[in-house]
């Protein structure tokens, strides 16, 4: 008996970037691997749960604009995230709800007019092979997703079989889902080498407005704004002259750098995991998602919690995320 050939989606065209992603590659942030995955967890994980995935699937994650597809096989798909225009078979449909895709149909998307980047889920997730665990793209190490690289025209990713299992629900509330304004307060906890910052320089980094620049990927999101003052000191052996530098050490995800004291940098999901910038903050994990979802423009301001209102965020989000799958 033959092999029953999978399922597969044509990529028409790719988008400005569309990467397969899932939940992450972890454990090897240690040896310089970023964990990856999702930028916009909560929305990547909205998707899978409308088809009947589990979180860990692989989904779509398109920035700014979406890749146009077709699918060979009827399908079951969801479109989350940022506000855009969906159209099957070029009729509109909805966002944030399970859709049907017809054998041979084409799933078509515009611009996106709030959010950077929106996700699409499919039955079965996007069945690429694991690499260290995890499906999730990362280009600038040309592994995992598909060859390791945003899509192209003309690529065909398969689809995994999928259990039938149909989802949870089949709409997400109003109310559950997140928002996409041009104003943000991001919440953040100082240090670790917050000390080299004046008093001046700390005082613009918590009570000042920052704007968010085009420069802004899956690595780090460059700020532009008052900038900041150093505590003047003598460069130990090792560092180098920026008054920024710092012998290296590792960085969090979520890090804040400020090279040269003028534009902070926000390192995400695909930063290196060291280097010898001083991180003078760190966005809380609650947090991660929002600034995610952030356009060039964005008005942004950093606001200093205690370790205790950071970890009653993350519990806040863990449970956000929990009522996706009841």
């Amino acid at each position: 008996m033959s092999e029953q050939k999978a399922s597969t989606v044509e990529v028409l065209t790719p988008g400005l970037s569309t990467t397969v992603q899932d939940q992450g590659r972890f454990g090897y942030y240690n040896v310089g691997l970023p964990q990856g995955g999702s930028l916009d967890n909560y929305s990547s994980q909205a998707a899978n749960m409308l088809v009947g995935n589990s979180a860990d699937d692989a989904v779509l994650e398109c920035t700014y604009m979406g890749a146009n597809l077709r699918f060979d096989e009827a399908a079951t798909i969801a479109v989350t995230g940022g506000d855009i225009d969906v159209r099957i078979n070029g009729e509109p449909a909805p966002t944030w709800q399970t859709l049907q895709v017809p054998a041979g149909g084409t799933v078509e998307f515009g611009m996106l007019r709030a959010g950077a980047r929106f996700y699409i889920a499919v039955h079965g997730g996007i069945d690429v092979p694991l690499v260290l665990g995890s499906r999730s793209t990362y280009p600038l190490g040309q592994m995992g997703g598909f060859q390791g690289r945003k899509l192209e025209a003309g690529d065909r990713l398969p689809i995994g079989a999928g259990t039938g299992q149909a989802p949870v629900k089949t709409v997400v509330a109003e109310d559950a889902r997140p928002s996409f304004d041009k104003q943000q307060k991001v919440r953040i906890l100082m240090g670790l080498y917050d000390f080299r910052l004046t008093e001046k320089g700390k005082a613009n980094l918590v009570e000042k407005e920052w704007q968010l620049t085009p420069v802004a990927d899956r690595a780090g999101l460059r700020y532009s704004g008052p900038g900041v003052e150093w505590v003047d000191r003598v460069q130990p052996f090792g560092a180098g002259s920026d008054p920024s530098n710092i012998v290296d050490a590792g960085y969090a995800v979520g890090s804040i750098q400020i090279p040269g004291g003028t534009q902070p940098i926000v390192l995400h999901r695909d930063a290196v995991s060291g280097g010898g910038y001083a991180m003078v903050a760190t966005v809380i994990s609650a947090d991660m998602d929002l600034v995610a979802r952030a356009t060039p423009g964005t008005t942004t301001r950093f606001v200093e919690v205690t370790m205790d209102e950071a970890l009653a965020a993350r519990k806040e989000y863990k449970e956000a995320l929990a009522a996706l799958w009841r």
